[in-house]
């Protein structure tokens, strides 16, 4: 039975499969002539750029303000010496700026699946 849907559905594929037609090398003519980049596309690349630079703004600047190297370092400081006894503690704050760092990368990604679909 398997083999008999496996062997109908090869079937439906190989009929079903994109023919080429002879076009004189029309197709290829159309692709020539058509704009590299429309501008809205140009504009939506900006914008997708500046919000992923002000992300990065703002995060670094977010990281300096909470003294994220300090932070950093403490905790990675008490994971080594607590790793063999316990489990290491959260900084609240950290935890609460990398979740919202990932917020506004993901809806920058959002945005532009939206913009490339259009």
């Amino acid at each position: 039975m398997i083999e008999d849907n496996n062997r109908m559905i090869e079937q439906f594929f190989n009929e079903t499969a994109p023919q080429q037609i002879a076009d004189n090398g029309f197709t290829e003519r159309v692709m020539q002539h058509l704009p590299q980049c429309s501008p809205l596309a140009a504009r939506s690349r900006l914008l997708i750029y500046l919000w992923n630079l002000c992300c990065v703004v703002v995060f670094a600047i977010l990281f300096v303000l909470i003294d994220g190297w300090e932070l950093l370092t403490v905790q990675f400081e008490v994971m080594l010496q607590t790793m063999a006894v316990q489990t290491f503690s959260v900084n609240l704050l950290m935890a609460v700026s990398v979740l919202f760092g990932l917020l506004f990368v993901g809806v920058g990604e959002i945005i532009s699946s939206e913009i490339v679909r259009r």
